[in-house]
């Protein structure tokens, strides 16, 4: 593990509002060796990494630096959106794709969305 892994660490402890101190008495451990982790200066054993994992609500791959940050659904469909929009000689099935059916593609993605996720403003009133 390199300073990723305490860089992440950090960050999703204080996106969960967690001090050092807190998050080492959640572990049983003492403040101080979280700050050493969060330094790059310790690593923790397996069975300890597992439980960091799941009070920080993320993966071992996440916290190791194996993969990216997740990301919001909405920020995935604007970055294929523009890419289809932007992107030129694509074809479907063996045609051009004009720029109507281009709109017409993202209109549909918009909507499949919408339909499938829950919009949170609606759940919030």
């Amino acid at each position: 593990m390199d300073n990723l892994f305490g860089q992440r660490l950090r960050e999703l402890r204080q996106k969960k509002g967690l001090t050092q101190k807190e998050l080492a008495k959640l572990l049983s451990i003492s403040p101080s060796a979280v700050g050493m982790y969060e330094q790059g200066r310790r690593e923790p054993e397996n069975s300890l990494l597992s439980k960091l994992c799941s009070i920080l609500d993320t993966t071992t791959d996440y916290l190791i630096g194996f993969t990216k940050a997740p990301q919001d659904v909405g920020e995935v469909i604007e970055d294929f959106t523009g890419m289809l929009m932007s992107q030129q000689g694509l074809m479907f099935n063996g045609q051009p794709i004009t720029p109507e059916d281009r709109e017409k593609i993202v209109i549909a993605i918009r909507s499949a969305a919408a339909v499938v996720i829950p919009d949170s403003s609606k759940n919030n009133k």
